[in-house]
């Protein structure tokens, strides 16, 4: 037989961990200074624009 597992501890434990990676997530996403913010908006600009520049107009994309 195998060993008996106390299934709230599990669950426990699981959400635990599933809420120390969404705070982990958190941080990256909202602990920034506004510098970082506003460094990250400029590059996301940029790399549309040459995207968009690169972009083959006409016709149907398949």
């Amino acid at each position: 037989m195998g060993d008996v597992v106390n299934l709230k501890r599990f669950k426990k434990r699981n959400e635990r961990e599933q809420a120390a990676k969404q705070a982990d997530t958190n941080r990256a996403l909202f602990g920034r200074t506004k510098s970082e913010r506003s460094r990250d908006e400029l590059i996301a600009e940029r790399t549309a624009q040459v995207l968009d520049q690169h972009r083959i107009d006409g016709g149907e994309a398949s």
